[in-house]
């Protein structure tokens, strides 16, 4: 997959936003309706955006993935859950932002695991920053937010629904998830630790490291070596599921985004590419046929 630039900056302000936004009175809905029996420790099993337009976020998404929205609010906070065929795929948040910061939208990545202070504290031992401490919704669960040794911001969730089961994600729901950063070997060695992933280098021409995530016998994730060295912190992307991720790049700058990284064959054979939303956020296109599989390599 190609590297491309993107200031984590914008996932430190929705690591941050978040603990602002959640008042001791606003909780969370759960992440799987029904609620599943199933956990998967070490599963990207949930994103959320923090915007400062939610109604822009739920037209354009709503326009390009075809995601329908359920609103949850409490005292100043607006929250909705983004829905496909029945199910939930993604939280949306509202903040404003502050152009002094330069600061902007962004998704945040939650990983799922069984008990969420353990994990923070392996975290924190080997030099994690914890951004928002662990807390408990009733809905959803126990979460924390961190960031890693790079500065990706990522979290960790306890979901009290259970985890989704393994599935193809459907066009429109969450395909992959991309972690990239200067030393792909550390910071897969780091989420190794806190996850139990089973870790494979994969080949490529391009002399970068990149490195696949497994747990359950499927690939979970993947961790690879930043193009251009110069971002002062690593980041985590998400992928979406998409049947033409052309047509949908060029439909979302029609609906206010920006293409971030233009439409290239992936190494699987799909296409993939990178946009950002109106408000900034960055997210993933990508083609997946039924016929690709997520089996750990062999």
């Amino acid at each position: 997959m190609r590297r491309f630039t993107l200031c984590a900056m914008a996932l430190l302000a929705a690591a941050t936003l978040t603990a602002t936004s959640m008042a001791a009175t606003f909780d969370l809905p759960p992440l799987n309706t029904p609620a599943s029996t199933e956990h998967h420790v070490g599963k990207v099993v949930w994103m959320d955006l923090v915007t400062p337009e939610l109604g822009a976020a739920e037209k354009f998404y709503g326009e390009l993935f075809g995601w329908r929205f359920q609103i949850v609010r409490a005292g100043d906070t607006d929250y909705v859950v983004a829905v496909l065929d029945g199910r939930p795929v993604a939280g949306m948040m509202q903040k404003p932002l502050a152009t002094a910061e330069h600061k902007q939208a962004a998704w945040l990545t939650f990983i799922a695991v069984r008990d969420v202070d353990m994990v923070k504290r392996t975290a924190l031992a080997h030099r994690a920053k914890l951004l928002v401490d662990s807390k408990t919704y009733g809905g959803r669960g126990r979460q924390a937010i961190l960031a890693d040794p790079e500065g990706a911001v990522f979290a960790i969730v306890a979901s009290s629904s259970g985890d989704s089961p393994d599935y193809l994600a459907s066009p429109g729901e969450w395909i992959w998830s991309s972690l990239h950063a200067k030393d792909a070997g550390s910071e897969a060695a780091f989420y190794q630790e806190l996850f139990g992933y089973d870790v494979y280098d994969l080949p490529t021409d391009d002399g970068l490291e990149h490195v696949i995530l497994s747990t359950d016998d499927l690939a979970r994730a993947s961790a690879n070596e930043h193009f251009d060295k110069t971002p002062s912190h690593s980041h985590w992307l998400n992928f979406v599921r998409v049947q033409d991720a052309t047509d949908l790049a060029s439909k979302a700058v029609l609906l206010g985004g920006k293409i971030l990284v233009q439409p290239h064959p992936d190494r699987h054979g799909g296409m993939v590419a990178v946009i950002a939303d109106p408000a900034g956020a960055a997210v993933g296109l990508m083609e997946w046929s039924d016929s690709d599989t997520k089996e750990e390599p062999k």
